[in-house]
């Protein structure tokens, strides 16, 4: 079972992509986690990639792919895979069709976790965290028990994100769309997008994506 995880920041890819991981023994393959890998490793795309990134610029398609490639072949993937992050476009999703073809793979579904634009500014720009034990709480759906003190620790002091303003994330959230909607289209075409209503509840968005993983037989 190989799956594409589409979402939004902020839209609960994250959790649900690890509460599949320990359901169906998938494996969650984040590009920024396989570049850091293949970096470390020192093979020969890890290198390349090292370079590139070490001269400040972005990874190509063409390395992110060729990492992608020996990531396939690793035996933990036997059960399938979560691609997270990527692909990004249509070419990209063309090359990791090509890919899953020449492995004998193929993608079994691209599973977009819908939220309303509204919801995720909500939900980001509301976060907050115990500046001592890193407790998370948000301003409208988990404030703490007692007003200005920490459940966990007691503690009275409180963070937020610089970057979880209205502002930024209304840019990611364009950035995410601008790359995601050519995506739908092409993987609608082949049969294999499924949409998921992610305003609900955590464990229903998790049922429902079940639903879908379970739909293959």
């Amino acid at each position: 079972m190989n799956l594409v995880l589409l979402g939004p920041p902020g839209g609960g890819k994250g959790t649900q992509a690890k509460r599949l991981q320990e359901k169906y023994g998938l494996v969650q393959l984040s590009t920024g986690d396989m570049l850091r890998a293949a970096v470390a490793s020192g093979s020969e795309v890890g290198r390349r990639a090292k370079a590139v990134m070490d001269a400040g610029q972005l990874v190509s398609d063409e390395i992110v792919i060729a990492i992608i490639d020996e990531r396939l072949d690793q035996p933990d993937l036997a059960k399938g895979a979560i691609f997270d992050g990527f692909p990004r476009t249509v070419a990209q999703a063309e090359a990791l069709d090509a890919m899953m073809e020449r492995k004998g793979k193929k993608l079994d579904f691209a599973i977009e976790i819908r939220v309303p634009d509204a919801y995720i500014v909500e939900r980001i720009t509301g976060r907050f965290t115990c500046g001592k034990c890193g407790a998370g709480y948000h301003d409208t759906f988990q404030q703490p028990k007692i007003a200005g003190t920490c459940d966990s620790c007691g503690s009275s002091e409180f963070v937020r994100r610089p970057d979880d303003n209205v502002e930024t994330v209304t840019k990611r959230l364009e950035a995410y769309h601008a790359q995601t909607a050519p995506l739908l289209p092409y993987y609608d075409k082949r049969g294999a997008l499924k949409l998921v209503d992610g305003t609900m509840d955590i464990a229903e968005v998790t049922r429902a994506l079940e639903a879908v993983v379970d739909s293959a037989g």
